[in-house]
Parts: C-alpha cells; structure tokens; sequence
C-alpha cells in the first residue's frame, strides 16, 4: 500500500508527547501512513525519560532531534494532531485538526512518563483502527 495518508503531531517542545506518538504511529500502522511531528517552541533534545519508556516497548526514539513544525509539512498531511500547543499550533483550512489533551511529560519521573505513553497509544491505536490504518496489532 502508498503512503496515502499523512499525520502531523504537534506539541511544544517536539521532546516528548508528539515524538512518542509519532513513533508509536510509525510502529503500528508500518508504511501505510506519513507521519511527522514537531514543536511550536522545539527543546534541544528529546526528553530521556520518553528515550527510557519507548526503549521499554521496543520502539526507539534516540535518534529523533525536536524540530519546529513549518508550513510544509502541515502540505503534506492530512490530519494534524495538537497535544496541548495551544494557540501556538497553526490551523490550516481544509486540514482536519484534533487536539489531544495529554498532561506535558517533560520534567517528570518514568513511572509518570510511562502513564502519558500509554494514553499516547491507546489514542494511536484507536484513531488507526477509525481510519483502518492499524497494521499491527499491540498486546
């Protein structure tokens, strides 16, 4: 199957909640989709505690770099996804737009970094197997 079907993830800093669901977006739906993600205001680094729980899961993040959101990549999507940017996160006619309230993991411990990556993917999960995306099934 193309790469027909093109997801932004947005939050602030592009360090943790978007990169985790990125990731996890690349893991389930494999090739079928393009996803990318990015940062209203991108850190210097992805958060270590989201590094330690995708490393826990199999999925690797290490080495993904935050980087701002640019109206380019909002073209090449079809659905972008805000995880708490706010007003910093663009609007764009014609683009669907979802906003997932997920609490910032940033500066927090691995057990509560953990709890946002598993909301993370159950949101993941559920919005490919709406769009019949889903191509692995997660345990």
């Amino acid at each position: 199957m193309s790469k027909s079907f093109g997801i932004l993830y947005l939050c602030v800093h592009n360090a943790g909640r978007s990169q985790m669901a990125a990731a996890l977006t690349r893991h389930l739906a494999k090739d079928q989709v393009v996803v990318l993600s990015g940062g209203s205001a991108p850190a210097n680094s992805v958060n270590p505690m989201a590094l330690a729980a995708m490393d826990e899961i199999g999925i690797s993040i290490a080495e993904e770099q935050p980087k701002k959101w640019t109206m380019e990549m909002l073209h090449e999507v079809d659905v972008v996804i805000s995880m708490g940017c706010g007003d910093d996160c663009p609007v764009l006619p014609g683009k669907e737009r979802l906003d997932w309230e997920i609490t910032d993991p940033a500066g927090q411990e691995l057990d509560f970094v953990r709890r946002v990556r598993d909301e993370i993917q159950l949101r993941v999960e559920e919005f490919l197997r709406e769009r019949d995306l889903l191509a692995v099934q997660s345990d």
